[in-house]
Parts: structure tokens; sequence; C-alpha cells
């Protein structure tokens, strides 16, 4: 029989497969200033602290991904720069 020490809380686990295939979705259409506007968003809610510790949790992986988005822009935009500025070199 398993006792309460045996259980694991709420977010203990991972997020499932297809949840975080779906916000994976969700956030890879976004621009650049539409996933750092909504970044800016979750930061401002965490740290409110209003958030229940469950919600909190969900924001955090949404911002994760948010930011792992906007870093993906910005290393495209630092790829066409240095290719463009390559390209005017001698």
């Amino acid at each position: 029989m398993a006792t309460t020490r045996d259980k694991k809380p709420p977010g203990d686990e991972t997020a499932p497969d297809a949840a975080r295939a779906a916000l994976d979705a969700e956030v890879a259409k976004l621009s650049y200033e539409q996933a750092r506007d909504a970044l800016v968003d979750v930061v401002r809610r965490l740290e409110s602290g209003a958030e229940t510790l469950e919600e909190s949790l969900a924001l955090w992986e949404r911002g994760e991904a948010l930011a792992h988005r906007c870093e993906e822009w910005l290393a495209g935009a630092q790829a066409k720069l240095n290719a463009a500025t390559a390209s005017r070199e001698p």
C-alpha cells in the first residue's frame, strides 16, 4: 500500500509530452516582439506573487519556452548580420 510519503507532489513530473508539444507549437508561431511581450507579462505575473504554485510552475514553463523563442530570433538576426558584413569584406 502506498503512503503519502510515496506520492509525488503535483508538478513534480515534467509536463506531459502532448502539453509540451502544444506549448512549443504555440510559441513557435510568435514573432520576436510577440514572444518578448508575452515573456515580460509572464515575469510581471510571477513577480507579483499572486499566482498559485501550480499556476506559477505553468507560467515558468511558458516563460522558458518564450525565452528560448526570443533567443532563436536573436540568433537568426545575428547570423544574418554576420553574413551581410562578411559579404562586404574584401
